[in-house]
């Protein structure tokens, strides 16, 4: 040992000023004598940064069970949209071809993202904020996450209001959707489905189960616009305010009582679907109905909107950007297999939609016979599709009592631990960034989803409707898919994905094989510049039926989408601005890692140097202190992600 600390000694002139013994770990001074026996310079970077595990992941809360994380991430994947959005998006696309794109997207850009986020959280053991003190200047991003999954609360909760008051309604003899003799019923109902009818947007006859949602549950016949919204409808807020309560004691405690709760949430589905499945294939017309889901069409893939559709339902499927994986991940044991678990969920979300596609289209052909309407006519997508459509098939069977129950206990549990993930990341993200909201994690819990409730009071309003529709219009597309853009440049070429592949070896004992670097460094990013811009492009201003926005109310819309995509340069300023030092100094601190700050103070960093050519010319030739500018050795590293062993060849 003795030898060891005057090795050190002899080499400090290479290298960054020498710290105290003590905060040399023994792995990095084994690491210097191997170096020095074989006749390689010493690089600072084994001296000051010796792999550890960090001392906040040791006292970070963590799962009681790898399970109840995996239900967690499983849960809030698998959502409302696997049942309402994937099996139509199939079905209009060319049904089994559409497989062909989904497929594709999901191996090289949606694996891999998720496969970042997990492993990006169970490293840094923090939220979407606080991972980026991996590049300090970045940090508007999980702000700008953060913001997002706020927003989604706020109407998200909504649509698990509407299913309980459905749930609630279920339980009579004779469902309320079904006939149009109810007081809020209008003349233009029938209880016959006409051939030419639309359902939802139908402006001349309407179906029961179509006004009981509008007339009955919205009230939306009493509202002119978005612009006469009328007060809460008490039935609604009663829902609300027992989601909310739901929701509170899910994530007071943290993971301890999350974890508890989606063992219910998220397997509760399945258990359901399967039920489902088994009574819809033995339904008259249930064959026609999954022939029409399944039918393969491969000219449609000629089609850019087919490739368009499948690469905007990966981003959302998945759950990706909301920084509900990076939350989750967070309270991982810092040695957890994030790999595995990336291909797991990922592989169970893609299966729960494809799957999710049968049970609804059964139901659908069903309908479809028993009305002799083509099935196009029924085969709707959003709420319309789980509040009129499958309602309406419900009805039609025997004990459709009971099965509207079970439906309904399905919607709710889909919604239920999709919208906790969304809260726990706000909630997560906030106080670890905020110590003083840490220690008073409870309060601040209630003082989240007290928000909620009151701003999501607008969408049970008799206008709620159209609050609803602007939000969900405009509150989570082109922003969540900017951040994630930002987010993901941010990991491969800022912080870099050599260091980040070192990261997740030193959790899992694996360094990512080349696919993975590829996929991080260069599929994802341009995928992503894709979506961005082809959401952008194909952007169609909302609308609910017949009923078109007022330009105020799209003005509004774009003012949401543009608060949380501002976080991202408005915290850049901010961050550029408060550090010390020359421009070229700023840069270095604002995009080096914060535990590496005293490397960019002494001179010293842990990648290249635009010198590099002159050195020596050994691999990993580091020049003296005094010979370099901190900000050109960190601006280079923003283009060198790589190990110099393998610059040439990834």
């Amino acid at each position: 040992m003795n030898r060891s600390k005057c090795s050190v000694g002899l080499m400090s002139s290479m290298v960054a000023p020498a710290k105290e013994p003590n905060t040399m770990g023994l792995k990095a001074v084994e690491l210097v004598l191997v170096k020095e026996q074989n006749g390689v310079q010493l690089t600072n970077s084994t001296l000051i940064n010796p792999p550890q595990t960090p001392v906040e992941a040791q006292e970070r809360e963590t799962w009681s069970k790898k399970v109840d994380f995996l239900l967690s991430v499983v849960g809030f994947a698998v959502d409302l949209a696997n049942v309402w959005r994937f099996p139509y998006l199939c079905y209009k696309n060319g049904g089994g071809a559409f497989l062909v794109p989904y497929l594709l997207f999901m191996v090289i850009a949606g694996m891999p993202l998720f496969y970042m986020e997990l492993a990006l959280g169970q490293f840094n053991r923090e939220g979407a904020a606080g991972v980026w003190k991996i590049c300090p200047i970045l940090k508007g991003v999980g702000f700008a996450v953060i913001l997002v999954s706020l927003y989604v609360g706020f109407f998200y909760n909504v649509i698990i209001a509407w299913a309980l008051h459905y749930f609630f309604s279920s339980f009579t003899t004779e469902l309320p959707w079904v006939h149009c003799n109810n007081t809020w019923n209008s003349p233009s109902c029938s209880d016959t489905r006409p051939s030419n009818s639309s359902g939802l947007n139908d402006s001349f006859r309407t179906t029961p189960a179509a006004e009981y949602f509008e007339r009955g549950v919205l009230h939306l016949h009493e509202s002119r616009g978005i612009d006469d919204l009328g007060p809460p409808r008490w039935q609604l807020t009663f829902c609300l305010v027992l989601v909310i309560i739901l929701l509170y004691f899910s994530l007071w405690k943290g993971v301890k009582t999350s974890g508890k709760v989606v063992w219910i949430t998220a397997t509760m589905p399945y258990v359901v679907l399967f039920a489902l499945l088994l009574r819809g294939i033995t339904l008259p017309g249930a064959i026609d109905g999954i022939r029409a889901y399944l039918s393969v069409d491969f000219h449609r893939l000629c089609e850019a909107s087919v490739w368009i559709d499948a690469a905007i339902q990966i981003c959302f499927s998945l759950g990706i950007g909301f920084g509900v994986l990076i939350a989750f991940s967070s309270y991982n044991k810092f040695t957890n297999n994030c790999y595995r678990d990336a291909v797991i969920t990922t592989s169970v979300n893609a299966l729960t939609s494809f799957s999710s596609g049968f049970v609804v289209f059964s139901f659908l052909g069903h309908l479809a016979q028993k009305h002799s309407v083509p099935i196009g006519e029924v085969a709707k997508d959003g709420p319309g599709l789980i509040f009129i459509i499958y309602p309406e098939a419900l009805a039609t069977l025997p004990l459709s009592s009971a099965w509207a129950v079970v439906f309904f206990v399905m919607l709710l549990t889909l919604g239920i631990d999709s919208a906790m993930g969304g809260m726990e990341s706000v909630i997560t993200g906030l106080i670890d960034e905020f110590q003083l909201l840490h220690r008073h994690r409870e309060l601040f819990t209630l003082f989240i989803v007290l928000a909620t409730f009151l701003l999501s009071l607008f969408c049970v309003t008799n206008g709620g409707i159209y609050v609803f529709t602007l939000l969900d219009h405009f509150a989570a597309g082109t922003s969540i898919l900017f951040g994630v853009l930002i987010e993901a440049i941010g990991v491969a070429w800022f912080y870099g994905v050599r260091q980040f592949s070192d990261d997740i070896k030193q959790m899992t004992g694996t360094r990512p094989s080349l696919y993975w670097r590829l996929c991080w460094k260069f599929v994802s990013p341009c995928f992503l510049l894709f979506v961005v811009v082809v959401s952008i492009v194909t952007f169609r201003p909302p609308h609910y039926g017949a009923y078109v926005f007022p330009e105020w109310a799209n003005v509004l819309g774009w003012a949401i989408a543009v608060s949380s995509m501002s976080m991202v340069p408005i915290y850049a300023a901010y961050k550029f601005c408060s550090l010390p030092g020359s421009l070229r100094e700023k840069l270095a601190y604002a995009i080096t890692p914060e535990k590496e700050r005293e490397l960019v103070e002494s001179g010293e960093v842990r990648q290249f140097t635009l010198r590099q050519a002159k050195l020596r010319g050994s691999v990993g030739a580091v020049a003296s202190p005094g010979s370099r500018d901190p900000g050109q050795l960190v601006v280079t590293s923003l283009w060198n992600p790589w190990p110099q062993e393998k610059a040439s060849s990834l």
